[in-house]
């Protein structure tokens, strides 16, 4: 199932809409990605697995037993390592680590449950991001360093609509005129300028 993250804010969980957080800079084009720039990178992420937190009894559903995806545990020493010049950038790693590792296990909720997605993995790149995941957002709803944040409910409702397959798309909601194919680009009418009036044929 592809489910898919708008850069206004929205996201179809296959079927249902519903608000989403991404990165606090807004979304950016993979190839502009860059590591820190607190963007969400355009394009399509395969789901790896899904982390969770075992101390914690996620909706009521503990050890989320039964996700046809695979899942595993996050561990007190678990970190993510997002240091560019390092052997396993963007890779899980033991903490502590020599390099700068991102904790996985925090003390907010955040990472109770942690989709892991296929972002510069394969192979890694140096500096073009690291640590995209989907996880649980902040009350508000703000913004990220670049990942893709739901509500515990909404999050719920994605795990148990996971299969081998799922992928996560980001897509740019406004996508600047250049963007646009010329066949639709053609096909729609011409945007007048603020005050200027349509010519009466």
């Amino acid at each position: 199932m592809l489910f898919t993250a708008m850069s206004d804010g929205r996201f179809d969980l296959g079927g249902r809409w519903c608000d989403c957080a991404l990165g606090k800079e807004g979304v950016i084009s993979a190839a502009d990605k860059r590591e820190g720039d607190g963007c969400s990178p355009l394009g399509v992420w395969p789901v790896r697995r899904v982390l969770y937190r075992p101390d914690r009894n996620f909706g009521g559903v503990p050890n989320l037993p039964g996700l046809r995806v695979p899942t595993a545990p996050i561990a007190y020493n678990d970190g993510w390592c997002d240091a560019p010049g390092d052997r396993n950038y963007n890779r899980p790693v033991t903490l502590p680590y020599p390099a700068s590792a991102e904790h996985m296990w925090r003390e907010d909720h955040l990472y109770d449950v942690v989709v892991v997605l296929g972002h510069n993995d394969d192979p890694v790149v140096p500096l073009m991001g690291s640590a995209i995941f989907l996880h649980l957002a902040k009350p508000d709803y703000s913004g990220t360093e670049g990942c893709i944040a739901l509500a515990r409910w909404d999050m719920l409702d994605l795990l148990g609509k996971l299969e081998p397959g799922s992928a996560v798309s980001i897509v740019d909601a406004h996508p600047h005129p250049t963007m646009i194919a010329p066949e639709r680009a053609a096909s729609e009418p011409p945007r007048l300028r603020p005050g200027a009036r349509a010519k009466k044929g």
